[in-house]
């Protein structure tokens, strides 16, 4: 679909699908330079993790979130979780669980 056919009306007519709607990695990428130029890297991190999980199906991601709530998961569960961000390639998401983990472990937030 050409984007001059992103309008509300298409929204409301159910022309558009959600795969229509969904960011793609390449911009994301390109936002986390620009936010790097401006000098805010963690804003630059946070597009580059955004950009891993837009290669992601919708399911996933909330699955993903829902492991990250306190108390959802155990150690085990996370470091699984992890290990297979690490295998699909997404590493800045798995860096930031294997974090998630050893705060919640401090902090008693593990099931």
């Amino acid at each position: 679909m050409s984007s001059d056919k992103f309008t509300v009306q298409a929204a409301v007519d159910g022309k558009l699908q959600l795969s229509d709607l969904r960011m793609d990695p390449a911009t994301l990428a390109h936002q986390a330079a620009v936010a790097e130029d401006g000098g805010n890297p963690q804003l630059a991190e946070n597009f580059l993790r955004a950009a891993e999980l837009a290669t992601m199906d919708g399911e996933k991601v909330m699955s993903l979130y829902e492991a990250l709530r306190p108390h959802r998961s155990t150690a085990d569960e996370l470091e699984a979780l992890r290990a297979s961000l690490e295998a699909r390639g997404a590493a800045r998401c798995a860096e930031l669980v294997g974090h998630a983990t050893v705060v919640y472990t401090r902090r008693g937030l593990l099931r």
